[in-house]
């Protein structure tokens, strides 16, 4: 069973960046499936990023396309999210997902399909 564990929320000014990292521990990193996700006050929890297992392949919510970008360092067991651009409506509670998955390249992008769930670190934007 893996643990994860999110790093890198805070406060932030409209047009800022900012790069969330998660740090997984207890299993074997590059058999897991790895995603973002955010939820909001009153808004139900929306992937905003995914990757394969072995990061060749990547999603991204059309709201978050082209600002922010999903990796991952295998070597390191941590999957991270740079947030550049930043947006009010960006404000939310961020959550990084893992599932352990046989394919080495499928994205998997629905909160059912998660199995793992980091505490979450507040990422708030102000305008």
């Amino acid at each position: 069973q893996v643990q994860l564990v999110e790093s890198g929320g805070g406060f932030v000014q409209a047009g800022g960046s900012l790069r969330l990292s998660c740090a997984a521990s207890g299993g074997t990193f590059s058999s897991y499936a790895m995603a973002w996700f955010r939820q909001a006050p009153g808004k139900e929890r929306e992937c905003v990023a995914a990757i394969t297992r072995s990061g060749r392949s990547t999603y991204y919510a059309g709201s978050v396309k082209g600002r922010v970008t999903i990796s991952r360092d295998n070597t390191k067991n941590t999957v991270y999210l740079q947030m550049n651009s930043l947006k009010p409506e960006d404000t939310a509670v961020y959550y990084c997902a893992a599932d352990s998955i046989i394919s080495p390249s499928l994205v998997l992008t629905t909160t059912t399909a998660y199995d793992y769930w980091g505490q979450g670190t507040q990422v708030t934007v102000s305008s």
